[in-house]
This record gives C-alpha cells, sequence and structure tokens, in this order.
C-alpha cells in the first residue's frame, strides 16, 4: 500500500511540474523572438535596417547578445529604497504573467489547468501585475518610478471594465467560462470562429477586447507609465541587470497571453481553419501560436504607428467611449442569444 501511494504521489508531482515548466520553456524563446521582430519591424517601418551583424543573418542573435549584457550588469539596489519591496517587484510581475499560461488551451491535449473558470482565472491572477509593478514605484524611492506606477493602477483599473465586459460578451455566446469548451464551441471551418459566426457583434467585442489588451500590457499608444520623454522609464526607472530584465520579460509575456486568449475567445483558439484538415493535438499548437503570433505583430505594428496618448485621452477612451460600447454589445449578444436560442 505504501509503494502504490508513493508511485501515484510521485507522478502527479513530476506531472505537474513538467506541465509548469513547459510555459517557461516557451516564454523564453518567444521573448527573443519578439524582441528580434520588434527590432526589425520597427527598422523596416522606419526604412532602416535594424541589426544586421549579430549572428550574421539579418542580426538574429540580437536579442541573444541583450540578454547576456543584462545577465553580466551589476545588481543595483538605491541606498534610500524599500529593500525587500524592489526585490519583491519584478518577481511578483513575472510571476503574475507566467500564472495566465496555466489556463491556456494550446491544443485539445495540452491545457496547464482545464479549469471550468479558466477565463475568469487568467482576468484575475494578471491583476498580480498591477500590485508588482506599484511595489516596484513605491520601493524605488524616486518621483518618476512612482508616478509611473500611479498611472499603471489607473490605466489597468480602468481598461480591466471593457476588457472584461468584451469577455462576457463571448461568455454569453459560448455558455462557458472554459477555454477548452469555447474553442470546442468554433470547431469546423474558420466561418464556425465566433469572430466571423457571430457577426457583427462579436467582431465589435473583438475590437473592444484587443484596445483594452493593449492599455493592459502597457504597449504603444497606451505605454504613459513608462513614458521615456516624461518619466525617463517609469515604474522601472531605479532598476538594472536581471531584475529588469523580469519586468522586460514579463512584458512581452503579457503581450502573448492576451493574444492567445483574443484567439482562443474569437478566432477559434487550437482549431484548423480548415475544419479537419491540418487538425489534432500537435496541430491545435501550431494553430494558437500562429494565431498569437499574428497578433503579436499587430501589437508591434501598433506601437510604431500610433503617438502616445495623453493621461485625459486615455481615462476618455476607456470610460467614455470603450465601456458604453462594451455596455451596449453585451445587451445586443444577450438579445441575439435569446432570440436564436
Amino acid at each position: 500500500m505504501h509503494n502504490f501511494i508513493t508511485y501515484y504521489i510521485g507522478a502527479g508531482f513530476w506531472g505537474s511540474l513538467v506541465s509548469s515548466i513547459i510555459p517557461l520553456v516557451f516564454i523564453l524563446p518567444f521573448a527573443l523572438v519578439a524582441i528580434w521582430l520588434e527590432l526589425k519591424i520597427s527598422a523596416h517601418m522606419q526604412d532602416r535596417v535594424g541589426p544586421m551583424r549579430t549572428g550574421k543573418w539579418h542580426g538574429w542573435a540580437q536579442p541573444l547578445a541583450d540578454v547576456t549584457k543584462l545577465i553580466q550588469k551589476e545588481d543595483i539596489i538605491p541606498a534610500a529604497a524599500d529593500k525587500a519591496l524592489y526585490i519583491l517587484a519584478p518577481a511578483l510581475v513575472f510571476v503574475g504573467a507566467y500564472a495566465a499560461y496555466a489556463a491556456i488551451p494550446f491544443s485539445p491535449a495540452y491545457i496547464g489547468s482545464n479549469i471550468n473558470l479558466g477565463i475568469f482565472y487568467i482576468v484575475a491572477v494578471s491583476a498580480l501585475v498591477v500590485i508588482g509593478i506599484l511595489m516596484a514605484g513605491w520601493s524605488s524611492n524616486n518621483k518618476w518610478s512612482l508616478l509611473g506606477a500611479m498611472r499603471t493602477a489607473a490605466q489597468l483599473v480602468s481598461y480591466e471594465i471593457p476588457s472584461s465586459l468584451a469577455i462576457l460578451a463571448v461568455v454569453m455566446v459560448a455558455g462557458s467560462l472554459n477555454l477548452n469548451d469555447i474553442c470546442a464551441a468554433q470547431s469546423g471551418w474558420f466561418w464556425n470562429w465566433f469572430v466571423f459566426g457571430k457577426f457583427p457583434f462579436l467582431f465589435i467585442t473583438f475590437i473592444i477586447y484587443f484596445i483594452a489588451s493593449l492599455a493592459e500590457t502597457n504597449r504603444s499608444p497606451f505605454d504613459i507609465p513608462e513614458a521615456e520623454s516624461e518619466l525617463v522609464a517609469g515604474y522601472h526607472t531605479e532598476y538594472s541587470g536581471m531584475r529588469f530584465a523580469f519586468f522586460y520579460l514579463a512584458e512581452y509575456a503579457n503581450m502573448f497571453v492576451v493574444a492567445a486568449v483574443a484567439a482562443v475567445l474569437f478566432f477559434g483558439g487550437w482549431n484548423s481553419p480548415f475544419g479537419t484538415f491540418l487538425s489534432g493535438p500537435v496541430w491545435g499548437v501550431f494553430w494558437l501560436i500562429g494565431k498569437g503570433m499574428v497578433l503579436v505583430f499587430i501589437q508591434i505594428w501598433l506601437r510604431w504607428t500610433l503617438p502616445r496618448f495623453r493621461v485625459d485621452q486615455l481615462m476618455y477612451l476607456s470610460w467614455k467611449i470603450l465601456t458604453p460600447f462594451a455596455l451596449v454589445n453585451i445587451f445586443a449578444v444577450g438579445l441575439w442569444v435569446v432570440l436564436r436560442g
């Protein structure tokens, strides 16, 4: 009996450990690829060539060189900083982004935790990022860092509302908070995906969600928490070396989280656009990551296209445009669901 219990406890532990490591194995190379794409896309949009020497072929190894440089940087803690909170903040920001991967269904065969409240869990655990950023701004004992942290808190709290309302509209149509169930509800050809099959209401919902997700990840034109022209670097002004790298890594990890959630809610998730052709567990991973990368490309594209909002413009967009539209949209989706049965 003892051997029986030991075997199953051990198997459960190792299975959970492997499941928790897989997202980390994905995040690290994804961040390197996304950074390289950001360098090259921005360069081409500005009629430059970008990095070309490191790694020779279009400077593909430039992000690796940057990470190596950060690892070698001296770890400096300001004398007047609150040391405990200062050290904890970058880790908490990364944990908030990393934990969200637990509920993302990469394929019908792989999902870290197939919980019934998957999308609710992602929205809730992402709030840890706000706490970490506030800790970073406060503990740095720097006015620029504190101002950037306050801007972040106001921005994320404001845009969580239209984002959550947009998610609620999809939940009303799917009848489930489980992301795997939402993917399964969009099985078949691409015209069964919510953003196409339920037009126009869920197309409007996607636009609301995508704009709000840009604000939640502090991407342009919503990058006022770290506006270099005003706040030096905002909440991570006093950070260097690997602690700064944690903030950087968390930003790119968050970019894929919101992109993957959008792919699941609106674009079929792990479903193939060609019905049963090129479908299955392995192809499911390819389709979800592919759809997510397209949305990440759009995030990068918009960063180098749109100017930064002022604080008043940012709040106006959230409270007077996106939130009212999201409320009306929920009413329209609800009415549509009732009339269609």
